[in-house]
């Protein structure tokens, strides 16, 4: 993939249907090769002082390492928390056929 590694960024939303209309969006863009949309995930977490929970839609996308940093700029620009948990990464290792498919996918080739 010319150099580039896989690289994945993990982001929880307040529902599927928000989930999916961002994922087919950054198909579209052509900023992602995938999104794995996990049904309700409970998430516990420190917001404004205090303790919170809230039953959320996670999603992992996957992308190349040189469409990270776009693919973060623009998911925070199409999600409806004002300030949405966006964490991405470059993986270390990936199969083959898994670099193939994601430099034919986003033009990494």
């Amino acid at each position: 993939m010319n150099g580039a590694l896989a690289a994945l960024v993990w982001c929880p939303f307040p529902d599927a249907a928000s989930a999916r209309l961002a994922a087919e969006q950054l198909l579209a863009d052509g900023l992602i090769a995938c999104a794995n949309i996990l049904p309700e995930v409970e998430s516990l977490f420190a917001w404004e002082g205090q303790i919170s929970a809230a039953r959320e839609t996670a999603v992992m996308f996957k992308t190349s390492s040189g469409k990270l940093a776009t693919l973060i700029s623009r998911l925070g620009e199409l999600h409806p928390y004002d300030a949405p948990s966006i964490i991405g990464w470059c993986c270390d290792a990936a199969h083959p056929a898994t670099m193939n498919w994601l430099g034919d996918t986003l033009g990494d080739t």
